[in-house]
């Protein structure tokens, strides 16, 4: 029983990556939203909110530094266009931060 316990013990640690927070969840949920500046904004305050938001930026600013150097573009005009594409593309239901600063969920495009 104790081998039976200690096989469980390591295969939930070890599956306990599964379990954390995704982008898709985060903003299907709007935990966190698209802004026009290239970066993810968090709307929850919760630690695990925070620290994907944290984590998905740092990955951002590194490829827009990327892009910037073989561009000859500013950091910021990439992620400028970034922000632009990111929030055009966010899905119906997610949430964007519009140019006054303030939350907007996304409706479906009514095809028209």
């Amino acid at each position: 029983m104790k081998r039976i316990s200690a096989a469980l013990l390591l295969a939930l640690a070890m599956a306990q990556p599964a379990w954390a927070l995704t982008l898709d969840e985060a903003r299907q949920s709007g935990r966190a939203g698209e802004t026009l500046s290239g970066y993810l904004a968090a709307r929850s305050q919760d630690s695990e909110t925070l620290a994907l938001v944290q984590r998905i930026n740092a990955g951002r600013k590194q490829e827009y530094q990327r892009l910037a150097e073989q561009n000859n573009l500013s950091t910021a005009d990439i992620a400028s266009i970034a922000g632009q594409k990111l929030v055009g593309r966010a899905a119906a239901g997610e949430y964007v931060r519009g140019i006054n600063g303030q939350w907007l969920r996304k409706e479906a495009d009514s095809g028209q």
